[in-house]
């Protein structure tokens, strides 16, 4: 009982500390709560929770062992251009947003939630590192634990982005229509920052690699 206790409260502190810091799925979260309301967090974290229940899977059965550098070489190259081209086009959609019947770049909040996952490259990066290390620990106790473990991070991430979410669409009644449009823009700009940098840091981490 203490071991599934002791990662319920390790998951929801990792995951909370991950949630706070800015980065793609914020954004996304942000961009689909004034198109679509408070009810965007939930769903997008129901989307980022699949991908992370698929990890949690591959982690079980032994794929991250066989993570290396040229497969976080490639997610950091495709998944920085995916963002790249979600943040163009949340810019142009923000251009001429209006604050009633705009609609989001992505399919849906969940779509948003699997893209901004999927793309993100550093996700990928600590799941395989310190989430799979937190993993085997669990696995240490039981398949239980180690899936508790996950639960409580979940919880941290559904707790943070409907708050997010719901601090948006009702917010947004308070909104001008330019500032509606700027926050969109702003929220396109990081997406493209982000996927860039993802780009730049990883092929420069794989030219140092290569150099070896």
């Amino acid at each position: 009982m203490l071991d599934i206790l002791k990662m319920l409260v390790i998951g929801f502190s990792v995951g909370l500390t991950g949630a706070l810091v800015p980065g793609p799925m914020l954004f996304a979260t942000i961009e689909t709560s004034l198109t679509r309301g408070w009810t965007s967090g939930p769903k997008v974290v129901s989307g980022h929770a699949l991908i992370e229940l698929l990890v949690f899977i591959l982690i079980v059965t032994g794929f991250s062992a066989l993570a290396n550098q040229d497969v976080i070489l490639w997610i950091s190259v495709v998944g920085g251009a995916v963002l790249v081209m979600f943040g163009v086009m949340t810019m142009r959609q923000g251009q001429t947003a209006t604050l009633f019947g705009g609609e989001s770049v992505f399919k849906s909040p969940f779509a948003a939630g699997v893209i901004t996952s999927i793309s993100h490259p550093y996700f990928w990066l600590w799941w395989l590192t310190a989430g799979a290390g937190m993993i085997l620990m669990g696995l240490e106790s039981s398949l239980f634990a180690a899936s508790i473990f996950l639960v409580g991070h979940l919880m941290a991430d559904l707790g943070w982005y409907t708050a997010v979410s719901t601090a948006m669409s009702r917010g947004k009644s308070l909104m001008s229509e330019l500032l509606y449009q700027r926050i969109l823009m702003g929220c396109g700009v990081f997406l493209i920052v982000f996927g860039l940098w993802f780009m730049t840091s990883q092929l420069d981490m794989g030219n140092l690699f290569a150099l070896k």
